[in-house]
């Protein structure tokens, strides 16, 4: 089959002749892959950034943003069948230890494994080996490449809102900085699960023409005064900001536009965030990583998208572009989520 790996960090992937993946254990199930998301997070494993946490062994195949349709099975495998619609979560877990047991997929300290990323091939291929506690079945109808990047931008942006939503009752007010890939997606699940007031600022006017189409309130161009502006239309300061870029300095941007007793969620990365310790205790301020979600984040942000609430904005290239894709999102090209399709 096809595959895009990567053989050296710096350098671009190459797109391989490799072997199918193969059945090798009992609750393994291969996806025939009908949409692969293209992932900042891939530009950063590219670029080395991930190799000292996850050490895959070079070449591997990237890609963890992955829906299909069900391929073959293990002999224990009973929630899916061969020719079912399945998105992936984009961890498969052991099912066992403290933290799956509490849902907390994220945190398996059992045998997860985490295909595009740890030492375990990605979906950027014809086909990819997961397991059943990954898939949750779709409707039939649904095309893989129209829902694939929901497996780790929507997670992502949905978890973070869904631990929000006690913060955000009526009369309060969500900043989400940066409308691109998850944050379109942060957007209408703000929309869809709260009633507060959403404000998005991004310095792509584009970007913000398309927030205002899928749910924002207010729009604000990034052009040096948006954190006066946020500061002035929130009355002092967000209830809760979701910073889907926290690099280059805009960590901190979000830490400013966050009232009083308010919360920071931090889903970008590649900054470095610091504060006075001052602020932390005059204001009351929380601080709050996220990093994917849980499968049944998945599940409900699914039943969301089946029901037309949430909706991907894309942009498709064939497998054979993979490298067009990459390119684009690194230039900032992509509206919203550029989809691999074999």
């Amino acid at each position: 089959m096809k595959a895009v790996r990567v053989h050296a960090y710096q350098q671009d992937p190459q797109i391989d002749d490799v072997p199918e993946p193969k059945i090798q254990g009992p609750l393994d199930v291969i996806v025939k892959v009908g949409g692969a998301g293209v992932c900042r997070t891939d530009l950063h494993i590219v670029n080395g950034d991930w190799a000292d946490i996850q050490n895959p062994e070079l070449p591997y195949v990237i890609g963890h943003e992955n829906a299909g349709w069900v391929h073959a099975v293990g002999d224990a495998v009973t929630n899916v069948q061969v020719g079912d619609t399945v998105i992936l979560h984009p961890q498969p877990s052991c099912g066992l230890c403290l933290s799956c047991r509490a849902g907390r997929d994220m945190q398996c300290t059992g045998d997860a494994f985490f295909p595009g990323l740890s030492n375990n091939d990605g979906g950027m291929a014809e086909y990819l080996r997961t397991t059943a506690r990954a898939c949750v079945k779709l409707n039939p109808d649904t095309n893989p490449a129209d829902v694939a990047a929901l497996a780790d931008a929507g997670i992502t942006a949905y978890h973070a809102v869904r631990k929000a939503v006690p913060y955000l009752y009526p009369g309060t007010t969500a900043v989400v900085i940066g409308a691109g890939g998850l944050g379109h997606i942060g957007i209408q699940a703000l929309a869809a699960l709260t009633a507060t007031k959403i404000i998005v600022v991004d310095k792509n006017p584009a970007a913000l023409e398309l927030a205002k189409q899928i749910g924002a309130d207010e729009t604000i161009i990034a052009d040096g005064e948006h954190v006066a502006a946020v500061q002035e239309l929130t009355g002092g300061g967000a209830s809760v900001v979701f910073d889907y870029v926290a690099e280059q300095g805009v960590e901190l941007e979000a830490w400013q536009m966050t009232g009083p007793a308010g919360y920071q969620f931090n889903l970008g990365y590649g900054g470095e965030f610091r504060a006075p310790t001052l602020d932390f205790v005059a204001g009351e301020k929380n601080v709050i990583g996220n990093i994917v979600g849980t499968y049944n984040d998945l599940a409900e942000l699914m039943v969301l998208a089946q029901a037309g609430k949430v909706t991907l904005h894309t942009a498709q290239y064939p497998l054979d572009r993979a490298l067009d894709a990459l390119h684009d999102l690194d230039a900032g090209k992509v509206r919203g989520r550029a989809i691999l399709v074999p």
